[in-house]
């Protein structure tokens, strides 16, 4: 056998040079042919519309995610295919408004939910995010304590410090030394980004991170910021090598990982330790986590407490962030949509003082306004994913995407999806003499449903609607001149690599 392997080349009249690159290249692209043509024709997944390149093989699904774009060509490939799309060999996305139920609710008859695809969830077993069933309904339940209605009556002064001093601080950008007002150019999206970290630094910690106070990123948080791009890195690797993040995370430059990320979960155990050693009871996460029982009795330990006080201050802020900065420039684009809600708002309040947590609540404009932002350019452009429930081996391992960005700009669920238009979310509304006759309303589902939909809901709306009111009162909005970079285009990994959003304040005059 040894000969005749040693003479091959000669027995076929050819050039060593030739045979063994071909024999190599064949034992790479025979496995791979007969992968690629295995999930085209027998796989169980084959009846499922979809580009056949992207079915053969993940190669293409994972090179548009490397780019940061996957969510804009998830919803060409929906407009193309329809409502289930299969976007890799054991993936499939959904933009059907029911999916959200289906992939993310409660099922019937007391099946499971759907699992949490063991890749994407493989270091957040301590926190409410990838904790499992059992252990997400413990934390749940001691964490709503926190985002109860009685925790945001109590939370009100807090919140409010911190909306005061975002307020102080674009008067002084729109004052002049004696005094008089003008108008001035400021990025929104760090101003509300400053706030939002500062208020949840202060629920999830007791004490704020100082952004607003210094007007700049406190160091950890510019490095949860500045290294969301390689979730989209990591997200490769593990699904490739599962199991090697952590290999290559410590290979890597430290530049590539963020300055000081690694280090998060010391500083968060620090922080939470401090807090702890405060007298006196605080409305805030802390206090609920520390004090708070399971049903079973059990309370979190330090190293659970740690692991959610930290998810809190991501999810916490960077969405809240992102809902007003996309509502900002909305308004700022649409004139109209502006003047219309400057209205309702400056006709409502008398004087700034009026304007509270609770007072918001009559703002119907104002909600349509940021149910629309939210639609346009959701906060979050893509839901973390599931798997298929255990007990149906045909499709052991199918991942279940649902892209909100797709979702939300579905033809097939809205009328001029691609339009800003606050109208379509107040009842028996038209525009342009038109019904909005193609509206599935329940495709928009910024905060998720089921079971694991987003715990701070009512906080992300409290911030939203008394910011946002507080802003219009005071100023009107314009885009800055000489921005051309278009704000819809962010890259995402899960989460929006914002752009900057430098916005004119121009101050209201009131007689």
């Amino acid at each position: 056998m040894g000969l005749w392997t040693a003479n091959l080349p000669a027995l076929l009249g050819l050039s060593p040079y030739v045979v063994w690159p071909f024999l190599s290249i064949s034992l790479i692209l025979l496995p791979a042919t007969a992968y690629a043509l295995y999930n085209l024709f027998l796989h169980p997944l084959r009846v499922v519309p979809g580009p056949k390149l992207w079915a053969a093989t993940q190669i293409p699904y994972t090179i548009v995610w490397l780019t940061g774009r996957l969510q804009f060509v998830v919803h060409d490939l929906h407009e193309t295919y329809g409502d289930i799309v299969r976007v890799a060999p054991n993936r499939l996305s959904f933009t059907h408004p029911d999916a959200w139920r289906d992939v993310r609710g409660h099922r019937k008859n007391g099946q499971g939910e759907h699992g949490k695809d063991a890749i994407i969830y493989f270091n957040s077993r301590h926190n409410i995010l990838g904790a499992s069933r059992e252990d997400h309904a413990r934390f749940r339940r001691i964490l709503s304590h926190g985002f109860s209605a009685r925790s945001m009556q109590e939370q009100q002064p807090l919140i409010t410090r911190y909306v005061d001093l975002l307020m102080q601080r674009l008067r002084e950008r729109t004052s002049g030394k004696g005094g008089e007002r003008h108008e001035a150019v400021v990025n929104l999206a760090a101003w509300f980004n400053f706030t939002t970290f500062d208020v949840i630094g202060d629920l999830a910690f007791g004490e704020p991170f100082g952004c607003l106070e210094e007007s700049k990123f406190h160091p950890w948080v510019d490095a949860i910021l500045t290294t969301l791009a390689t979730v989209g890195t990591a997200s490769a690797i593990q699904w490739y090598l599962p199991g090697m993040l952590s290999l290559a995370k410590a290979l890597a430059p430290k530049r590539y990982v963020g300055a000081g990320l690694d280090n998060q979960t010391d500083l968060a155990r620090e922080r939470v330790a401090r807090r702890l050693a405060l007298s006196g009871g605080r409305p805030d996460f802390v206090e609920a986590m520390a004090t708070a029982k399971a049903d079973d009795g059990r309370m979190l330990t330090m190293e659970e407490m740690t692991a959610n006080a930290r998810l809190l201050v991501l999810a916490g802020s960077e969405t809240t962030a992102t809902a007003l900065t996309a509502a900002s420039y909305f308004l700022a684009t649409h004139p109209d949509v502006q003047a219309k809600l400057a209205d309702e708002v400056r006709t409502t309040f008398a004087t700034e003082d009026e304007i509270d947590l609770f007072s918001v609540n009559c703002l119907t404009y104002m909600l349509a306004v940021l149910d629309e932002a939210m639609r346009v350019f959701p906060p979050v452009p893509r839901q973390l994913p599931r798997t298929l429930s255990p007990g149906r081996r045909r499709y052991l391992r199918t991942g279940l995407d649902i892209w909100p960005w797709a979702m939300n700009h579905s033809s097939r669920n809205f009328t001029e999806p691609e339009k800003f238009i606050p109208e379509r979310w107040l009842p028996d509304e038209q525009y342009q003499g038109q019904h909005f006759y193609k509206q599935r309303q329940g495709a928009l589902q910024p905060f998720s449903v089921g079971p694991r939909n987003c715990i701070g809901k009512n906080l992300a709306y409290v911030e939203m609607r008394l910011i946002l009111a507080r802003l219009i009162f005071n100023y009107d909005l314009a885009l800055a001149d000489g921005v051309t970079e278009p704000f819809l285009e962010n890259r995402a990994f899960t989460l929006w690599l914002k752009r900057s959003l430098h916005v004119r304040l121009i101050p209201v005059e009131r007689k």
